[in-house]
């Protein structure tokens, strides 16, 4: 009987947790890549529901804690913000004690007063802590003009205000690319270098490349995040992980670009040209990249530039830059003051240096104030640098010009993690389910934002990242743009494979994009791969965010897809950096590498049969094309056939991987891996070494691929 009722019990707390789960908008049960459903245990829901800030740990408190959840609407006057679409009616529920007479408007950007009209409202009042509330509705018209809004409401003297976000319905930038197709290279910065570099591909670098793309007949260059990372030596490799997405990487600055430069004294200009000249061997070594002996070199010859005295001229762009970007700009450069005197792990993060508002802090902004200052300044090199970039791009024939990369996230321990504690999810990282290239899951160690505080805060480091990354873009690549319907949560101490997912509202994430992406005047490319929801893709296209096709993996239940079943609105290329470049694709260097890391499932012969398989499939649809000769012709042969399928499909932006151009078989970086594979240190080579930016106008390879895509896209104008 004891044991009857423990299950009882149990039984009852395990239905309230999923029904909790369910209005949080955490999932109980997901659909795997196997096609199967499967269920999420109570244990994970416990870890999620807790990081969104829920008391689960008893039956009671989960039926308290869904109580409140119902009720929270009605604890407050407006909602915590309001995103709507352009030219639609924008509806508003205010809760006041009943009876309660209120008012309600919107104040716009420019300042226009537009008041709501009060409609008929149904609703039962409710009790609410021993007070009767009810709900009133109102109506803005849909005329509202797109923007950053401020709603108000007042009642009985209680006063409340709330961001108003009117978005485009679709990204009106993605309309002339329904009339015109470009082709354009993919590459990883910090990979492509040139004699100048040092050591690490840079700005001026993307400027050279772009020219050299742009003289070739390319529309746009695609390059990996140039987020920040840490500000001192040791340095994160991963582009992927971050310190912040709202501000630039000054490993990439160019040092002798700086205008200052010109005017150091000698003996300064002497120590960084020795700086410089013994990175410049490194550029055609055939070893990996080493980030921290790059960044250490430039830290220190950017630490004497910096003491330059600038012009009038300069001084005035230099702070009106630092108030454009304001306490964000500032609080990261104390992060950055910060983090160089504190490690990680150091007690002052969890304490007296636990936000960037505490009394230590105010003490470290004025003993320090040198130091911000120079970090201020490092982010003011990087936007000049990168505005010349696309300055330059669009110069030399580009129509789109640089297109940027957005990671999914940021470090734990990074200056956004610090800076926005308030905003994003603690106790929690996110990742991907076990998938058919990771098999056992994925754990980017990354804290998610949180979806109620990101809305109370009117979605604003959201807009201020977006920003930032837009400012000097043509296009945004959105990584994992899933994400913004729903991230998968994995609770701290648990496995990649023991997490679900938590919805977002994407009506708001997406519009938002759509909004900042519109005003930058650029394009927005969300790369929808991995296990998605069939409706997701139809949504994007509807808001005019453009897709991502890899060839190897558009398929249906037929086989491979024809190019004409191919989305227009998209990007499309025959890789992606989570695979070997197509030469080492074709070698099966994928099964390989995956294999010799333990990252496989099962016998690694049924991987390669099936790898093998799966690449004949595609192969003979070549052949039916006419695009390969039988036999083939040889690797590069092949590489360049498979360019020329992409460029059959109707999709507006052809991706063509500058490694491809060159003849590179090393993989870039292996998901699921860190210290076990080399992940984003593969400097730019072929088969007879490195290749530097000023070799690829003289690289046979290079020249031969970007002539058959070039040809290919002829016809269609």
């Amino acid at each position: 009987m004891a044991d009857g009722t423990e299950q009882d019990h149990t039984g009852i707390a395990d239905d309230l947790l999923r029904k909790l789960a369910a209005v949080r908008g955490v999932s109980t049960s997901f659909r795997g890549w196997d096609g199967a459903e499967h269920p999420v245990a109570a244990k994970t829901l416990h870890g999620v529901l807790t990081a969104l800030g829920d008391r689960t740990g008893t039956t009671d408190e989960i039926q308290s804690t869904l109580r409140d959840a119902e009720l929270e609407p009605w604890r407050r006057l407006l909602p915590p913000s309001v995103v709507s679409r352009e030219g639609r009616e924008i509806n508003v529920a205010v809760f006041v004690p009943h009876g309660t007479p209120v008012s309600v408007w919107a104040v716009t950007e420019d300042g226009t007063r537009v008041e709501a009209e009060q409609r008929e409202d149904w609703e039962e009042p409710r009790d609410v802590n021993g007070v009767l509330k009810g709900r009133a509705a109102f109506a803005l018209p849909g005329d509202m003009p797109l923007g950053w809004h401020t709603l108000h409401a007042e009642a009985a003297g209680e006063e409340a205000e709330c961001a108003l976000i009117i978005t485009p319905e679709r990204l009106g930038t993605t309309r002339r690319l329904a009339s015109e197709r470009h082709w354009g290279l993919t590459a990883q910065l910090y990979s492509v270098r040139s004699s100048r570099s040092w050591g690490i591909g840079d700005f001026a670098d993307l400027a050279d490349l772009a020219a050299i793309a742009g003289h070739d007949g390319a529309g746009f260059v695609l390059v990996n995040p140039l987020h920040a990372g840490e500000p001192r030596p040791p340095i994160e490799d991963s582009p992927y992980l971050p310190t912040t997405r709202r501000f630039f990487n000054p490993l990439y600055i160019r040092v002798e670009d700086v205008p200052e430069y010109a005017y150091l004294e000698p003996a300064a200009r002497t120590r960084i040209e020795n700086n410089a000249s013994l990175l410049h061997a490194a550029n055609t070594a055939d070893g990996l990249l080493d980030r921290n002996a790059s960044y250490q070199a430039k830290l220190e010859s950017l630490e004497l530039i910096f003491t330059v005295r600038r012009s009038p001229a300069r001084e005035r762009m230099f702070e009106n830059f630092c108030a454009a970007e304001g306490k964000g700009l500032d609080d990261f450069a104390l992060w950055c003051t910060l983090a160089e005197r504190l490690p990680p792990t150091a007690p002052e993060w969890s304490g007296e240096a636990s936000s960037p508002n505490t009394p230590y802090c105010d003490t470290v902004r004025e003993e320090h104030a040198d130091r911000m200052e120079f970090y201020r300044w490092m982010q003011w090199i990087c936007d000049d640098q990168l505005a010349t970039a696309q300055r330059t791009a669009k110069e030399c024939g580009m129509a789109i010009g640089i297109v940027h990369d957005l990671a999914v996230g940021v470090k734990t321990s990074g200056a956004d993690a610090w800076m926005l504690r308030g905003e994003l999810a603690q106790g929690v990282t996110v990742g991907a389910p076990p998938d058919v290239f990771n098999q056992q899951g994925q754990n980017w160690t990354q804290p998610p934002w949180h979806p109620g505080r990101l809305a109370a805060s009117g979605y604003k480091p959201y807009r201020d990242m977006l920003r930032t990354v837009l400012r000097h873009a043509g296009g945004v690549r959105v990584d994992h743009i899933l994400g913004l319907f729903r991230l998968w949560w994995i609770p701290e101490g648990a496995g990649p494979d023991e997490g679900t997912y938590v919805y977002y509202d994407h009506e708001a994430l997406i519009g938002i994009l759509a909004l900042e992406a519109q005003r930058a005047g650029a394009t927005v490319v969300g790369e929808d791969l991995g296990v998605f929801e069939p409706w997701v893709r139809d949504y994007l296209a509807e808001r005019g965010i453009l897709g991502t096709s890899i060839l190897w993996f558009e398929h249906n239940d037929a086989g491979p897809l024809q190019p004409e079943e191919y989305r227009q609105q998209c990007l499309t290329s025959v890789n992606t950096h989570d695979l070997p470049p197509t030469a080492g694709y074709l070698a099966g260097e994928h099964v390989t590498l995956r294999e010799s890391l333990g990252l496989l499932l099962r016998p690694v012969e049924e991987e390669r049969a099936e790898a093998a398989a799966e690449q004949e499939s595609v192969l003979a649809l070549l052949r039916e094309r006419g695009l390969i000769p039988e036999p083939s012709g040889g690797i590069q042969r092949t590489v360049e056939a498979l360019y020329a399928f992409t460029a059959l499909t109707p999709s507006a932006l052809l991706g063509v991987a500058l490694v491809d151009g060159v003849g590179e078989t090393r993989t870039q970086n292996q998901p699921g891996t860190d210290a076990e594979h080399p992940n984003w240190r593969i400097p730019l080579a072929g088969p007879d070494g490195p290749v530097l930016i000023e070799d690829l106008p003289r690289n046979g390879r290079f020249n031969s691929l970007v002539g058959v895509v070039r040809e290919a896209l002829r016809p269609s104008g």
